[in-house]
């Protein structure tokens, strides 16, 4: 289901055109000698460290040394630097249309333009300070009964302001090619159940400055000294218990411990006091199976609509609404709002800037007339021409590579090539580009933000809604094409790029291959085997729950992967402090065999496109480079304490040598010795897939 299903977001870290391939996955079509080439930022190199003892330093010396971690931040990278450079450009398209005021209304420049200028618009926000919420808060103070609560529940779910549940459209985790209803726990204003439960230091510390902040906002909008203390204690109190009956974070976040799927009726006979029928009806949704991702969560709201008091509740649907609507109201609703989710919780150091702010909002209701925008202007149909062509060759050599497996049982191997031969790459942006907001007949002005923001959550969600009770619509993406992130979808079989993510370092189109295969390549690769490798076994073709390797195959995979928990144990951050391998076991493996399968199909591409020796690096020196500065970020010794306690990857520097040191093409491209550091004797040489 798409709040909890096997769902990761990645962080990222030719002009060739498309022809035909044969089936070993190099193209047929003749090189295009007219791309301009370049290699490796050669800048970035430690001349004084030897590619064979610490390849991390060789690759990345001179650029640590000159890119000093910024104050606050344990780990700094291009890829950082990358994103900071797709929110200037973003800025600048909104900057550059806001600028002008007769676009077409209802156009897409009409929609971001407005809204960025009404948020930019600081004087006119800090003059209404809370009067835009009045309406809704007048609507709250008329509440006197359970019947009214709910009412307001409903309106407040229209608007987006999470209020002690969700229902949202998901698929089905059995049949994921349909489109349900699923109700999911919520409506708390600390994100870890901890926070309200347990009695360490950290924890109610936490309570205490929460407790502190609610007062602060109820006093900004308006309430007494009294009602304000009164109404946050009360707050705190309610959500105490809404945690109590909530599931911790792992189980949360696992999808056979949400899965519950019942019929309407079973879900009216769940929780009695709840109007699902009202509720249903005014959503406009259908009465059809669905899915309870917490029952026992949904039974304590349940008890609460009897138990609690109407001025209670009075007091937490206040709350929900100022807690989602501070962070665009006036200056001290702001700040306030600031200081303790971005300072407090966060540990921020420095406030955001308005034009940020005012970026992430426009981005998050118009993402996508914003990605139109920056699409045009940052990732032509050449570069999405290329990306697809190295993610169709990426994918014909792991096919190859499978089918040759001596390990995997014939059987599992059969299933396994099934799902690499629906496995879909999205590059971009959707090859059907949908338009939400044409015909919307969403208002949006210069001088009413958070109008503008009701207007479009509003739509959001009725767009949203609509979409329940049908099948899952597989074009639709989870993240906007200008984003600087991607995702990967287990359940979908599926990995989406939106142009924002394939920038430089990780894709720079006017690279020589060698270096795209060693960054964008090798990482590629590594997120196509998660389709297949252990993870990926528990889903069948289709999505559905269902182990489709073997005993054998499973022994025969970890027996390989022993050799890989060995390697990673040995790799000290400082003495006494190493990897755990079991953690960062499943993705040191997508890591080995990322940059295995990309130099493969390197070798298999050079054939038809040769690429040149530059600055000195011959073509297999370009791609272990370019692997190495794709993936070399700087990390504090503090940082990478705390990273190898519980993150699944390798530090940064053993990232990079760790797929290294077990490839005998590494050696020879930089003519490293048999006892070399960066060379591993035969015999203990990974290799899984």
């Amino acid at each position: 289901m798409i709040n909890n299903r096997i769902f990761l977001i990645l962080s990222a870290a030719t002009l060739l055109s498309c022809g035909e391939r044969s089936s070993t996955g190099a193209p047929t079509h003749p090189p295009d000698a007219g791309r301009a080439q370049h290699g490796i930022a050669t800048a970035d190199l430690n001349a004084k460290a030897a590619a064979c003892d610490d390849f991390y330093q060789y690759a990345n010396g001179a650029w640590i040394a000159a890119n000093r971690i910024p104050a606050g931040k344990s780990r700094w990278s291009r890829r950082a630097i990358a994103r900071e450079e797709n929110k200037r450009e973003l800025q600048a398209i909104l900057t550059d249309v806001s600028g002008k005021k007769d676009w077409p209304t209802a156009s897409g420049e009409q929609l971001i333009g407005d809204h960025f200028a009404s948020c930019m618009n600081e004087t006119s926000v800090d003059a209404a300070g809370v009067t835009p919420l009045k309406p809704l808060l007048t609507e709250i103070d008329k509440v006197r009964s359970a019947a009214d609560v709910q009412r307001v529940i409903r309106l407040l779910h229209e608007m987006a302001v999470p209020v002690v549940f969700s229902v949202v459209g998901s698929m089905d985790n059995a049949e994921p090619t349909n489109f349900i209803a699923n109700i999911t726990a919520g409506g708390v204003g600390l994100a870890d159940r901890d926070f309200y439960l347990k009695t360490d230091d950290k924890f109610v510390r936490t309570l205490q400055k929460y407790r502190l902040h609610v007062a602060r906002i109820f006093k900004l909008s308006g309430m007494s000294d009294a009602q304000a203390e009164k109404g946050a204690a009360d707050v705190v109190a309610f959500e105490k218990r809404l945690a109590d009956a909530s599931l911790d974070g792992a189980h949360a976040a696992d999808p056979a411990a949400t899965d519950h799927k019942m019929t309407f009726a079973q879900l009216q006979q769940l929780t009695p006091h709840i109007d699902w029928i009202g509720y249903f009806d005014a959503a406009k949704l259908p009465r059809v199976d669905l899915n309870v991702a917490e029952p026992k969560f949904l039974q304590q709201v349940d008890k609460e609509l009897s138990a609690t008091s109407v001025a209670v509740w009075k007091s937490y649907l206040a709350w929900r609404l100022l807690d989602s609507a501070a962070p665009f109201l006036s200056r001290p609703f702001v700040d306030e709002s600031a200081d303790f989710s971005e300072a407090f919780l966060k540990g921020a150091t420095e406030k955001k800037p308005r034009a940020v702010s005012c970026l992430e909002s426009t981005d998050e209701l118009f993402g996508e007339p914003l990605a139109r925008k920056y699409v045009a202007l940052h990732f032509p149909p050449a570069a999405k021409a290329k990306a697809q062509e190295v993610a169709r060759s990426m994918l014909a050599v792991l096919k190859e590579d499978v089918d040759k497996l001596t390990w995997m049982d014939p059987q599992t191997k059969k299933q396994a090539l099934e799902k690499l031969a629906t496995y879909n790459v999205q590059i971009g942006y959707p090859d059907n580009w949908p338009d939400k907001w044409k015909d919307s007949a969403v208002a949006i002005h210069r001088d009413t933000f958070w109008e503008n923001i009701v207007a479009a959550r509003k739509y959001t969600i009725a767009i949203g809604r609509k979409q329940i009770g049908k099948p899952t619509d597989r074009n639709l993406w989870q993240l906007t094409p200008s984003s600087p992130d991607a995702y990967l979808d287990l359940q979908l079989n599926e990995i989406v790029l939106p142009a924002g993510f394939l920038q430089p370092p990780l894709f720079d189109p006017n690279a020589t291959d060698a270096v795209i295969y060693g960054s964008f390549g090798a990482g590629l690769a590594h997120d196509m085997t998660h389709s297949i490798d252990a993870g990926g076994a528990d889903l069948d073709l289709l999505g559905r729950p269902k182990n489709w390797w073997t005993d054998k195959d499973r022994s025969a995979f970890q027996q390989r992967g022993q050799c890989v928990v060995d390697q990673y144990e040995g790799y000290f951050i400082e003495p006494g402090i190493h990897h755990n391998g079991k953690l960062v076991l499943s993705e040191s493996i997508g890591d080995l065999t990322g940059v295995r399968i990309a130099y493969r199909t390197l070798e298999k591409s050079v054939v038809f496109h040769p690429v040149p020796t530059l600055d000195g690096f011959t073509p297999e020196q370009q791609f272990f480079i370019a692997w190495g500065q794709y993936r070399g970020d700087a990390m504090t010794l503090e940082g990478q304490r705390q990273l190898v306690k519980s993150d699944p990857h390798p530090t940064p520097k053993y990232r990079v040598i760790g797929p290294l040191a077990n490839m005998p093409e590494f050696q020879h491209a930089f003519s490293c010795q048999t006892d070399a550091p960066m060379v591993r004797p035969p015999d203990r040489r990974c290799a899984v897939w």
